[in-house]
């Protein structure tokens, strides 16, 4: 299987290099073809590639390069869906698919696989989810999927009994065919990402596919408290397990300071460091998912004490006298950034703002309770301020983060929040949000340098 063939490799980022990589080692024609220019890649990568005689094509998207002699198109999950090679493959009838399906297709028998989805959350699940199982099973764990680590990039470190945890994204699942996990979990759904997928429709669609390949044998982790999820999943053949942040239930759920999973006390809620109900969803979804393979639970509230956040997600950095900072550079949307702000009962000055896209920053007014003082940066930084002129919050604008964030530290009284959460994309002036992030701590940790010499 996927030996001796011609394939196309459209993209390359972090999947598309793994992939045809992989591919190139098991006798096949591989042409890897990405739009942006050469210099934008890693060259050790390119070089790479072209020692194991993969043709590169950067730049452009010749036309009449696709014909009837290739056996697969393999889309990086970045590639538009309506992308004319897609378009033209399907013409063809040559079979698109991704990474992940063809990694799949060849995991070796005896693997526990673990998939996580959902619209908001998934990242922070998967990477506690595989903190708790690693703690508990040490080698045999291995982390995959949409988190940075290409499944192929793995295949060849998997041994019998293995467990892989994988966050898998829409885009991903756009392309999955057979993928099937042993334990799946859906976090929450609400709408998102229609630019990609163009209707709402088609979303649920692809979110919903790997859990309705799985069979009765298989597990599925849902959130009950979400409708949409709930209704989505109403069909599936796999054992329904559910968690819910707010009832008791026949799962896993919040009771009196104490986690439970059915009639049994996991651990005490006073133990989780990272805030906000969603955050709890998160939690109990790994906690489910840990005692369907039977972690003891001084392993599970061992690694959940200890537990901060992942970088960039509501992160945590530090408190300067007397305020707390957090970086959640990843709300990159209005539905992120309503999570932040419902996560806090103290007094916050938001940072927001950043690439004009024409959002409604009108959707967090039910949120804002508890935000006395806005700070705008980056290109829709205008809006911003007439965003809290409207509102009666005061109101700072600039154009550069290092500005804002000076503006923050004046305004933001003992007791209070500085809340990186822009609502915003970042490619105004920053090549990814995560540099925007790392700007931001790096500015808190020079403020608390000056603090311990004052």
């Amino acid at each position: 299987m996927f030996e001796n063939k011609k394939i196309l490799v459209l993209g390359m980022a972090r999947s598309g290099y793994q992939v045809a990589k992989f591919l190139a080692k098991r006798e096949n024609t591989v042409i890897l073809n990405d739009g942006k220019e050469e210099q934008f890649h890693d060259k050790k990568q390119i070089e790479e590639l072209k020692d194991l005689g993969v043709e590169l094509i950067f730049g452009t998207h010749p036309e009449g390069l696709l014909d009837n002699s290739f056996d697969y198109l393999m889309k990086n999950p970045g590639v538009p869906i309506d992308h004319p090679y897609i378009l033209e493959a399907k013409n063809r009838e040559i079979e698109v698919i991704n990474e992940v399906e063809m990694a799949f297709q060849l995991l070796p028998e005896d693997i526990t696989l673990i998939g996580i989805t959902g619209t908001n959350g998934k990242t922070t699940t998967t990477t506690l989810t595989y903190k708790i199982l690693q703690e508990a099973f040490k080698e045999k764990v291995h982390l995959a999927g949409n988190i940075g680590y290409p499944l192929c990039s793995i295949l060849e470190d998997l041994k019998k009994d293995d467990i892989i945890v994988m966050e898998v994204s829409c885009q991903q699942g756009e392309n999955l065919k057979t993928f099937r996990p042993n334990i799946s979990l859906f976090t929450n759904l609400s709408e998102a990402h229609i630019d990609f997928m163009k209707t709402f429709e088609h979303y649920q669609e692809v979110k919903s596919k790997m859990f309705y390949n799985q069979e009765k044998e298989d597990i599925a982790v849902i959130n009950i408290e979400n409708r949409e999820v709930m209704d989505l999943l109403s069909n599936i053949k796999a054992k329904a397990r559910y968690f819910s942040s707010i009832n008791e239930i026949n799962g896993c759920y919040p009771k009196e300071g104490w986690i439970y999973y059915y009639d049994e006390k996991v651990m005490k809620i006073s133990h989780i460091k990272i805030p906000g109900r969603h955050n709890l969803e998160n939690i109990l979804g790994a906690i489910m998912i840990a005692k369907e393979l039977n972690v003891d639970n001084a392993i599970i509230d061992k690694v959940i004490r200890e537990f901060s956040g992942v970088e960039h997600r509501l992160e945590y950095v530090d408190t300067v006298d007397g305020v707390m900072y957090y970086n959640d550079t990843e709300a990159t949307n209005i539905k992120c950034t309503q999570i932040a702000l419902s996560s806090f009962d103290k007094d916050i000055t938001l940072i927001l703002g950043g690439l004009e896209r024409g959002q409604k920053f009108e959707d967090l007014d039910p949120y804002m309770e508890h935000v006395k003082n806005i700070v705008g940066i980056g290109q829709c930084r205008n809006r911003v301020q007439e965003f809290g002129n409207n509102r009666n919050i005061p109101t700072y604008c600039y154009e550069k983060l290092e500005d804002g964030f000076k503006k923050c530290v004046q305004i933001t009284q003992n007791g209070g929040i500085v809340l990186l959460s822009p609502a915003s994309a970042s490619w105004d002036q920053y090549k990814e949000c995560e540099i925007r992030g790392a700007e931001f701590k790096n500015y808190v940790r020079n403020l608390k340098i000056s603090e311990e010499k004052s």
